[in-house]
């Protein structure tokens, strides 16, 4: 009793550590925003005048009205289609057990050991011999295709642990595999979707290194491309350039708290499944 006690307090403590680990940078953060233009804060250190007018300024300064839309854009363009292709190569290859669906598997899996500054620079000479490059779909299409290992793994490992009865019965009422995937397995999978959905959404959200490459045009950008925009008016300026962060991680934020129930859930499903 005395050991499963001290296990659950060492836990608490733990968690507890971690949560201040990643909370304390984003309260320094935010503090330091608030500091006037020009000073260099010290610490965990709250200003005499707050200076809220920082974040306007760091907003204007970034044009972020433009780069909201052009992120939307992107997510837009890059999520859906990702989702689409990656929930039913994942049932082919995890439910139908298709012929050369371990190959397969092994190609996504290889694709997630490939680093990311190694590629992007082949990226960049075949856009340009396409003629996309400094466009959105310079970003478009490449987060898609980098996308696809992961997604594909997630959903092949939910449709992989899916028991074949649901799938024979329904085989047995006549239904035929678009049937099979669109109107039963889809829905079943709505948790490892929706997770799986916004996981990239806040990848593309905060996607930096390939826009900053692959797209010159600040405005057609995503937010996180915003911070170069404010490197380069406050290079030095740090309470402003700690306004503009703040800015940038907003969103994704957001996101989290009001999504973070189907995150868990699709985590502890798979979890249990495994």
């Amino acid at each position: 009793m005395k050991v499963a006690r001290a296990e659950l307090w060492t836990g608490r403590a733990l968690l507890i550590g971690l949560m201040a680990f990643t909370i304390l940078p984003f309260i320094s953060i935010f503090m330091t925003a608030l500091h006037p233009s020009g000073s260099v804060p010290s610490g965990f250190e709250w200003p005499a005048d707050p200076q809220w007018g920082n974040f306007v300024e760091a907003f204007n300064v970034a044009n972020m009205t433009a780069l909201l839309g052009s992120s939307t854009f992107i997510v837009l363009a890059v999520v859906p289609i990702a989702l689409v292709i990656s929930t039913m190569a994942g049932f082919a290859i995890g439910l139908l057990r298709i012929r050369g669906a371990n190959v397969l598997l092994f190609l996504f899996v290889f694709g997630l050991t490939l680093p990311f500054p190694g590629i992007i620079i082949p990226i960049y000479f075949l856009e340009r011999s396409l003629g996309i490059y400094n466009t959105r779909l310079a970003i478009v299409l490449p987060l898609i295709a980098l996308y696809m290992p992961f997604a594909v793994f997630w959903m092949r490992a939910h449709f992989v642990n899916m028991p074949m009865e649901i799938s024979e019965a329904a085989r047995v009422d006549g239904a035929t595999i678009w049937d099979l995937f669109w109107r039963i397995h889809v829905p079943l999978a709505r948790a490892p979707i929706a997770s799986l959905g916004i996981l990239m959404s806040v990848w593309t959200w905060n996607q930096f290194l390939l826009a900053l490459v692959l797209v010159e045009e600040p405005t057609e950008r995503t937010m996180a491309g915003a911070l170069g925009a404010f490197q380069g008016h406050y290079a030095t300026d740090i309470p402003l350039l700690c306004a503009g962060t703040i800015l940038i991680l907003l969103p994704t934020l957001i996101i989290f708290i009001l999504f973070q129930r189907q995150i868990i859930t699709s985590l502890i499903q798979g979890s249990v499944k495994g």
